[in-house]
């Protein structure tokens, strides 16, 4: 697909995201002399959450980490620019596979394009074709007002970390030009000995142009049948995602994380600062209830553990049941079928 305009549609930036940013983001943060835990505030998050790669940070979250540090930091640009420079592809997961093993660069912006939200910006990413090549324009304006400057600086900063290991090897005649009105670039960080790159700052727009010789052009690590693949994982993670995000996805992550000792509705609500009214009108937006989210966590997770091979009472202990009868008639409430019966026919 290399005619007309490629943009992310539906694919939102309010999904769930790599917990690699936020550890950016705080890292970023301590070297200008700021704790962890005030970044945190209002986020239901704890540094040893941040530590655990298998935590998924709610656009939300980040969101707050964000705004929590740029009111206590001197220079925002400064901050942009010490988070945009830690990223690498090690971070971008799936789609950075997808992005090197596409058969051309021109693929590979698509693929860029449509899966930009796997990664961790906020940006649209949009490509538009010309006569001699595409327009790939950075959007930030369906970002919070507060945080357009310093997302669009901070992904700025990352590319020039990307850029080398995806497209230094590929050669062009003709430059490319970036349009990068009021950012102070480093471009000594992107010279490239096989093409070379032209600034213009006094743009009114974020955008890269890229020639069509350049886009034809095969990817160092190019393999169809790998990129395929990626592409299609891709696809399955964003699909994913989208299903696991807004104030019901952050309840989830919270029961889960110690179902055990499940939490009252005005502890969640205090942890996430809200008052219980307000978690209640929120999740019923979302067509859902507290009460709904602890028995959809409770089924998952005792499902789960019957399946793996646990006794029904030791799954009751798990899910923090006093007595074993009263976790299977919740089961057989949930389910129609009593827990014994599951965990026989799903040994």
């Amino acid at each position: 697909m290399t005619a007309g305009d490629v943009h992310l549609g539906e694919a939102e930036w309010d999904i769930p995201r790599p917990v690699a940013t936020t550890r950016h983001l705080l890292e970023a943060a301590r070297l200008l002399g700021i704790a962890a835990a005030d970044c945190l505030l209002g986020t239901g998050l704890t540094e040893a959450h941040i530590e655990d790669s298998g935590t998924e940070v709610q656009a939300g979250q980040e969101l707050t980490i964000v705004r929590n540090a740029l009111a206590r930091v001197d220079d925002p640009h400064e901050f942009a620019r010490f988070v945009g420079l830690q990223y690498n592809f090690a971070n971008m997961g799936i789609l950075g596979y997808a992005l090197l093993a596409s058969p051309t660069m021109g693929d590979a912006v698509n693929t860029a394009c449509r899966y930009a939200t796997l990664s961790s910006t906020f940006l649209r990413l949009t490509r538009h074709d010309t006569a001699d090549g595409a327009d790939i324009v950075f959007d930030n304006s369906h970002v919070p007002a507060d945080l357009r400057e310093f997302m669009l600086e901070r992904d700025m900063f990352a590319i020039t970390n990307l850029a080398p290991l995806l497209i230094g090897q590929l050669k062009s005649d003709v430059a490319v030009r970036i349009e990068m009105p009021g950012i102070e670039w480093p471009v000594d960080r992107l010279e490239f000995s096989r093409f070379t790159l032209e600034l213009d700052s006094a743009a009114t727009r974020t955008a890269f142009r890229i020639p069509s010789d350049l886009l034809a052009l095969p990817m160092p690590a190019a393999d169809a049948v790998t990129a395929a693949v990626c592409a299609r994982q891709c696809e399955e993670l964003l699909q994913t995602r989208r299903q696991r995000r807004g104030l019901a996805a952050l309840v989830r992550n919270r029961l889960v994380r110690d179902p055990g000792q499940l939490p009252s509705m005005a502890a969640v609500a205090d942890e996430f600062c809200v008052t219980e009214r307000t978690l209640h009108r929120r999740l019923a937006a979302e067509h859902t209830s507290y009460r709904l989210l602890v028995d959809e966590v409770r089924v998952t997770l005792a499902s789960a553990f019957l399946a793996s091979g646990s006794t029904v009472e030791e799954t009751a202990r798990q899910l923090g049941y006093s007595e074993t009868a009263a976790f299977t008639r919740a089961f057989i409430r949930w389910t129609g079928e009593a827990p014994s019966r599951h965990r026989r026919a799903r040994p």
